[in-house]
């Protein structure tokens, strides 16, 4: 281990540049990750999964009309007023969550790729190990997949990615994990990485989807990786050279998650997780729940 480099890892890098082309017309305007669900927007799901794993300094790699995102997680001094002034403590709380959090915003000038806004975050990570969280993936705050991984990068060391099974036909949709032979469990020894393979040259049926633990030695790896799949500067090109490299930071871990995530990312995938967020929400799950299976069950006598 270098000198300076920290072993407790408390840094979040959360890409929300891209420009959420698949929800278009409704982010013409509104950023893709202020999208709601059920009461909150996309977004602070994700830096309220980093908060509950400790990681207490985020920053977002934003682009051009990203203003909103910023504004979600300042400060509305004028709003809290008029909402205690009215004595709604309960909406006041809720708007003040979002803020309380150290949350920090670089801009990715060029949108040069996922690999190329991770190494936006370099001078605000430096020499530590971070977490990095893609807001296209929510986990359920049920399942703890990123405690469990900075708990595998804190005992085996180098970077850690999430995997998840997926049917083999839909493999050239991720970046694809090979793993060694023998491997056994849901901690795993990643071998290789390849982005969005074709089906029939895929190395298993293991995704990697939008959780990283990674050694800061992936900036260096980012900084020689050519732009690659669609012109651009592919994270997975990067990890696949610590996977396969060696010295310190080196070597690669995967983790299985068999939990529940939801992809935002995607219309129907994102309706799906309002649907099972709602119907699990604390205030209005029950109410819900109950009108969706009248609503199903009215469905079904007029097919």
């Amino acid at each position: 281990m270098s000198e300076g480099l920290s072993t407790g890892i408390r840094k979040a890098v959360i890409p929300v540049a891209g420009l959420g082309t698949r929800f278009l017309p409704a982010t013409k305007a509104i950023p893709k990750e202020m999208l709601p669900v059920v009461d909150r927007p996309a977004i602070e799901y994700i830096v309220e999964e980093a908060n509950r794993a400790g990681l207490t300094d985020v920053l977002m790699v934003t682009g051009r009309g990203k203003g909103a995102i910023e504004d979600h997680f300042d400060r509305h001094h004028e709003l809290e007023a008029a909402l205690e002034a009215k004595g709604d403590t309960v909406r006041s709380d809720r708007i003040r969550r979002s803020s309380d959090i150290d949350v920090h915003f670089v801009r990715q000038g060029v949108p040069r790729g996922l690999g190329h806004a991770v190494l936006c975050g370099r001078h605000h990570v430096g020499d530590e190990a971070f977490a990095v969280l893609l807001g296209d993936d929510m986990i359920d705050e049920r399942d703890h997949l990123l405690e469990q991984m900075i708990a595998v990068q804190a005992e085996r060391g180098g970077s850690v990615v999430a995997l998840m099974e997926v049917p083999r036909d839909q493999v050239d949709k991720y970046g694809c994990a090979e793993i060694a032979d023998g491997a056994e469990g849901d901690v795993v020894t990643v071998t290789g990485l390849v982005e969005k393979p074709p089906v029939e040259e895929a190395p298993s049926n293991l995704a990697v989807i939008g959780r990283y633990v990674l050694h800061p030695r992936i900036f260096e790896a980012l900084e020689h990786t050519e732009p690659g799949r669609g012109g651009e500067i592919q994270l997975t090109d990067a990890m696949l050279q610590l996977a396969t490299a060696t010295g310190e930071g080196s070597g690669m871990t995967g983790v299985v998650f068999r939990g529940r995530r939801y992809d935002t990312g995607d219309r129907l995938d994102y309706l799906k997780a309002v649907v099972q967020l709602g119907a699990g929400h604390p205030d209005l799950g029950a109410d819900f729940s109950a009108w969706l299976q009248d609503y199903v069950a009215g469905q079904g006598g007029q097919a």
